[in-house]
Parts: C-alpha cells; structure tokens; sequence
C-alpha cells in the first residue's frame, strides 16, 4: 500500500462527536500510503472524538473550514458518529465543501453515519450504498438504493456500515481514490 497515494491530497471533515476509529484508523491508513491528510472542521485547534457513547480523545484539526478550499483536495473522508454528521448537516459551509467532492466526481468515502451529511450536498440520488441501518430510509428517501454490506462502492463513492467494516472500508477507499475522479 506504500506510496500508491503519493502526490495526493485528502480531507477528512469531521466534527466534536466524530466516532474516533472511523477517523483515526482511516487517516493512519491514507497516510501509510502515501496521501497528505489534513482534518478539515468547524473546529480550531481540536474536536471531540467519541467511542460510540463515551467520550474518547481530542483529535487535531488541520485545516479550520473556514479558510479551507476543497479544490486542493483530491478525495474527501466522511466519519461518522451520530453527533458529528448531525452538526455538519446545519452548517452550510461544511455541506458546499462536501458539495463540491460530489459535483467534480472526486472521490468520497463515508462510513457509519458519514453519508448522512451526503444527502444534504446532493449526492446520493441514484447511487448504490450503505451506512450505519437507521440511516436506511434516510438514504433511501434521498434517492440512493441502499444494501446491508460491509462496503459497497458506486462510481467513487465508497460507503461502509461501522468500525467492524472499517478493514473492507479501507482496502476500496485507496483504491477509489488512487483511480481518482469518476463521472456522474
């Protein structure tokens, strides 16, 4: 897996509230191989990762979204946690950022509760997914045709259910991004 990312940029949006292993383990992996990582938020300094109920560690923000441009991004990564998404979905900057992954065709990972924050930027009409189960009707009355599967990838977009999944979740996520943009 060593450098099949190299020369790549990716961000990682998230909030306090973000399931810590759905953005640590990820992150670590990009980075073995090869891509530049920044965690982009709404957040200075640093947010609140959580261990599904319990508060886990603070986790370094890279890049405050307000000075962040998604256009220097190659990919982005969606983690999920029901709080983090759930504050993304109401600030208007995160969901243009994520937006503009989804109109360029750059490639989006989102895992567990992640694609919720996909329904907002308009993208997920047609597309084949999966999430965290009580995000199902969610998905499904956004137009997407969701699937009980560890991994399911459409056209670049890579959405996996939970921290069990994330081994799979990583594997497609390189590889998606490493093929870079897909048309809609």
């Amino acid at each position: 897996m060593a450098n099949e990312l190299s020369g790549r940029s990716v961000a990682v949006l998230a909030t306090d509230g973000v399931e810590q292993v759905e953005l640590t383990e990820p992150v670590k992996a990009l980075k073995a191989a090869g891509a530049t990582v920044h965690v982009v938020s709404p957040k200075e300094g640093s947010l609140q990762g959580w261990n599904h109920l319990d508060k886990a560690d603070p986790i370094p923000v890279d890049q405050p979204l307000d000075g962040a441009d998604p256009g220097r991004y190659d990919a982005l990564m969606l983690p999920g946690g029901v709080v983090n998404p759930d504050q993304l979905r109401l600030q208007p900057k995160a969901i243009e950022f994520i937006r503009h992954f989804v109109q360029s065709g750059k490639p989006i990972a989102a895992i567990c509760h992640g694609p919720w924050t996909l329904i907002d930027a308009g993208g997920v009409e047609g597309r084949r997914m999966t999430s965290w189960p009580s995000l199902k009707v969610d998905l499904t009355n956004a137009g997407a045709r969701w699937e009980d599967a560890e991994v399911v990838t459409d056209r670049g977009l890579v959405t996996s259910r939970k921290p069990d999944d994330i081994p799979a979740f990583i594997r497609k996520m390189i590889e998606e991004f490493r093929e870079g943009r897909h048309s809609r």
